[in-house]
């Protein structure tokens, strides 16, 4: 069944709908609902309140206590509200700051998340030099061949590293790419030892990027800040003068993520 809108350009599934109106209905304070409760707020019939409820509970969302036979909402979306917490707050902290790492460096500044074994941009500055790089928030990229995918990857527990290094195949994309997983581990116990990753020609040929790990409050890595730009201009020595700047920006980020929201220093040096 759908429902459409008095404009006519969107149709809405009616179930989808009664379905996320039934998982909002955990937030309003009642933690466990029956659902006798979750029919007469939603005003849908009882079976059709059962059918939703017990489908979310299949698909992880909900689940029925035993006790009392009413639903409460999943550790799983416990989580997920969790993890849009994390987001915003990352967002919070790291907006001040990137603008002033792009206004000192004069290069395209990067925030990027580790999602299985990729990289997803999700926060950027452009450089303001005319050449420059091209790319747009919620780009993707191979861990292994990125400056912050190999860096997330190095701050990952050892089991979990482990995990995510498993079958993976290291496509080459430039003749500088690593290939090999050895090699790969090698160079990831380079990061963790000097705190920062580089990147030369490895995902794309003429571009480079140097990048620093993010903390929580729990000194846990969530994301990666990074400074990239055209190798003419970043590379060799002229790339890792950036390093500082690069691990005083994430510093500065981890800091206002653990609750210290003073406004950036007056210089990352």
């Amino acid at each position: 069944m759908t429902a459409t809108r008095p404009d006519g350009e969107t149709q809405l599934l009616a179930s989808v709908r009664n379905a996320a109106r039934m998982l909002r209905e955990f937030g309003r304070g009642d933690p466990q609902l029956g659902v006798s409760d979750l029919a007469r707020r939603l005003g849908i019939a009882k079976s059709t309140a059962h059918r939703i409820a017990h489908t979310l509970a299949a698909e992880g969302l909900l689940e029925r206590v035993e006790d009392t036979g009413r639903y409460r909402l999943s550790v799983a979306m416990q989580v997920l509200g969790a993890s849009a917490q994390s987001a915003s707050l990352l967002h919070g902290a790291a907006t001040p700051v990137l603008d002033q790492l792009r206004n000192l460096t004069k290069e395209t500044v990067q925030l990027a998340v580790l999602d299985g074994r990729e990289v997803v941009y999700v926060e950027r500055r452009e450089s303001p030099h005319t050449v420059r790089l091209f790319g747009r928030i919620g780009n993707r990229a191979p861990v292994h061949c990125t400056g912050t995918g190999k860096l997330l990857l190095a701050f990952l527990p050892p089991d979990e590293l482990d995990r995510r290094l498993d079958g993976m195949r290291l496509v080459r994309r430039t003749t500088y790419t690593i290939t090999s997983v050895d090699a790969l581990r090698a160079e990831l116990d380079q990061i963790r030892a000097r705190g920062w990753a580089e990147n030369v020609n490895e995902s794309e040929m003429g571009i480079a990027s140097i990048s620093a790990p993010i903390r929580d409050r729990s000194g846990t890595v969530i994301a990666a800040v990074s400074v990239a730009g055209p190798v003419q201009r970043v590379n060799g020595d002229n790339l890792r003068r950036f390093a500082r700047p690069v691990t005083d920006a994430a510093a500065q980020i981890s800091h206002r993520l653990a609750g210290g929201v003073a406004e950036p220093r007056e210089a990352i040096s």
